[in-house]
């Protein structure tokens, strides 16, 4: 019966010993790759190199106004004039002494003097007008100097803007492309499901 009692209870200690050895792994424990096959459904993650970053440009242009000036040259202008004829003197002071004389005899007492003088002029002025000559044009020259003249032109203005950009990265052995908003450094962190494929939120480590 002793015997069979310490049997038993050595049979229970070896059960107790060896169970743990064949338990699974707790969390924690990498148990060897037991992680990577036992794992869930859910998707994995890994970090990746970068290769090449290449940016991408968007070429775009907006409206701008400008005042373009030029220098106008001076120039002569030519401009007609017509010029009245002038009596000689001699027809003057022949059309004077003339009207005087008749003036002198039209007047009498103290008008005499008044008369004559007023003959005078008057036939002063139609001897003068009697004698003048036919009128003419006489061309005129001015010169007019150069000014600035200045107006406003519109145009367009092209710029480029980095709109995002071209990322080479390599995953055990394989080359990966992808676009990212943001330019990663030298690694990249990726989702390894069926398909590997970059990870939105992984930025690039230093």
């Amino acid at each position: 019966m002793n015997t069979l009692m310490r049997s038993m209870l050595l049979g229970c200690a070896l059960a107790a010993v060896a169970a743990p050895a064949f338990a699974d792994p707790p969390d924690w424990a990498p148990a060897h790759g037991w992680r990577d096959h036992h794992e869930g459904d859910g998707p994995r993650y890994a970090w990746a190199r970068v290769e090449r970053v290449t940016p991408i440009y968007a070429r775009s242009g907006y409206p701008v106004r400008r005042e373009v000036c030029q220098q106008q040259p001076g120039y002569v202008v030519s401009q007609e004039r017509y010029q009245q004829g002038s009596g000689s003197t001699a027809g003057t002071l022949l059309g004077a002494v003339i009207g005087g004389a008749l003036g002198n005899q039209v007047g009498h007492g103290d008008g005499r003097a008044a008369a004559t003088i007023a003959g005078a002029v008057i036939g002063g002025a139609v001897g003068n007008n009697a004698t003048r000559g036919p009128g003419y044009y006489s061309q005129e020259q001015r010169y007019q100097p150069g000014y600035q003249s200045c107006q406003v032109q519109q145009g367009w203005r092209a710029r480029e803007q980095v709109v995002g950009y071209d990322v080479t990265y390599r995953y055990r052995g394989d080359d990966f492309h992808t676009r990212t908003s943001y330019p990663p450094r030298d690694r990249i962190r990726v989702r390894v499901d069926q398909y590997v494929a970059p990870d939105d939120g992984g930025y690039g480590g230093g």
